[in-house]
């Protein structure tokens, strides 16, 4: 095990989210709520959880509070209309060549310090059409974008790119 690994300290709450992702990948692949199927679910969850937890260290950015699931989803709407917004936009701009295109790498800067904030970041705006999330370094992300304004600096970019996810991620992120 690596110091980095070794240093990180790690709670029951980690390890109940460790057990509670692996059931919750398990009933995914499984594909059914049957009994038996939740029992080998929990079995093998938990034995992944007591062996492996530890090196689970992706989950530790996680915040733990009863209006998790609410963030989430809430995270997960806004998404849901970004993504819309932005296939309308590329698509536009595919179907009418009047409409600028002026791809550009920005840098933009984020307030997540967890690895799991910023992963999730990341496949965000990549996920979203006209923008690819190239690198992440330290709290600061290079993005590929579409449409780029010119004059664009990093802050603007950050508001136009990154904000509202961030915003909507560091409710149950760190």
């Amino acid at each position: 095990m690596d110091d980095s690994a070794a240093s990180v300290a790690v709670s029951w709450s980690h390890y109940a989210l460790v057990f509670f992702v692996s059931l919750l990948l398990w009933v995914l692949l499984t594909g059914t709520l049957n009994r038996d199927e939740l029992v080998a679910g929990a079995m093998v969850s938990l034995t992944v959880t007591v062996l492996f937890g530890a090196r689970f260290t992706i989950f530790t950015g996680f915040r733990f509070s009863w209006l998790a699931p609410v963030y989430i989803l809430t995270y997960l709407g806004n998404f849901f209309v970004a993504l819309v917004r932005a296939n309308l936009d590329l698509a536009a701009r595919v179907l009418a060549p009047s409409l600028p295109i002026n791809p550009a790498l920005v840098e933009i800067h984020t307030q997540l310090k967890s690895p799991l904030g910023k992963l999730l970041l990341a496949n965000t705006i990549t996920l979203t059409p006209g923008t690819l999330t190239v690198d992440v370094v330290e709290d600061k992300l290079l993005v590929h974008w579409v449409y780029c304004p010119p004059g664009t600096d990093m802050q603007q970019a950050t508001e136009t790119i990154a904000a509202t996810f961030e915003k909507h991620l560091s409710r149950f992120l760190i």
